[in-house]
């Protein structure tokens, strides 16, 4: 029935589509940023609309927050005891370890609070996104407005081409949704994500990094022909 529904999708639309069927009535369930994401979102505004689906949505940024509102999801802040269900989102990078780049959109602090709020944190990707090891992509991190120059240049002893980064089409800072800058970090090969992460996260005016580590629970790869494949950790 997946598979016939997701004949004439795109790749990244047969992922979320097959997530969305993980979601029951009576979840709370984390809402991802960005294209992917969106996907799964509208798809289970829905099955709101045709099956009387009832859940509790948390969005991951301003831009989660409204499409959710127009699909008609309710929403809340990450629950004070920490339970969220299901979380579905998407990923700059996956590696073969579920290790992650997140953070290309600018949500990656949201992104990361929520995940680790959820009992599941689910990925849905394409698969140009899987990678042997992390690193094609710039490396994300959210740092504090106040003394950014400073913090940037703690940056650079790690990586030296860290930049800023800009609003699009715009001479301005790109500023995230909690009011922090973006630096970001072409690195190269991450042959260790999770010191890397310590790391960076040791350096005064660094809110976070957009590396997931030990955080998600499955990915789900949608394929060109409406296929999908879904990882687990154990898978071989």
């Amino acid at each position: 029935m997946l598979t016939e529904k997701a004949a004439n999708m795109d790749a990244k639309a047969v992922a979320a589509l097959r997530a969305v069927s993980l979601v029951k009535s009576g979840m709370v369930v984390g809402l991802g940023s960005g294209s992917t994401a969106a996907h799964a979102i509208r798809f289970i505004g829905d099955r709101i609309r045709a099956e009387g689906l009832e859940i509790i949505g948390v969005p991951t940024s301003s831009v989660t927050n409204r499409l959710a509102g127009e699909v008609g999801i309710p929403l809340i802040d990450i629950p004070s005891n920490h339970g969220i269900d299901i979380t579905i989102d998407g990923a700059d990078e996956v590696n073969s370890s579920f290790c992650l780049i997140k953070g290309g959109g600018g949500a990656l602090v949201r992104e990361k609070l929520v995940a680790a709020a959820s009992r599941e944190l689910v990925i849905i990707c394409d698969p140009s996104k899987i990678k042997l090891k992390l690193g094609a992509f710039p490396l994300p991190v959210t740092v504090v407005k106040f003394g950014w120059e400073a913090t940037k240049c703690r940056l650079q002893e790690i990586c030296p081409e860290a930049h800023l980064r800009f609003a699009r089409e715009s001479e301005e800072p790109y500023l995230t949704d909690d009011g922090g800058y973006i630096i970001d970090l072409p690195l190269g090969v991450i042959e260790d994500p999770d010191s890397l992460e310590r790391q960076l996260k040791a350096i005064t005016g660094v809110i976070d990094v957009g590396l997931f580590v030990n955080l998600a629970t499955s990915v789900i790869v949608g394929n060109p022909d409406g296929s999908s494949d879904e990882l687990t950790r154990n898978s071989p």
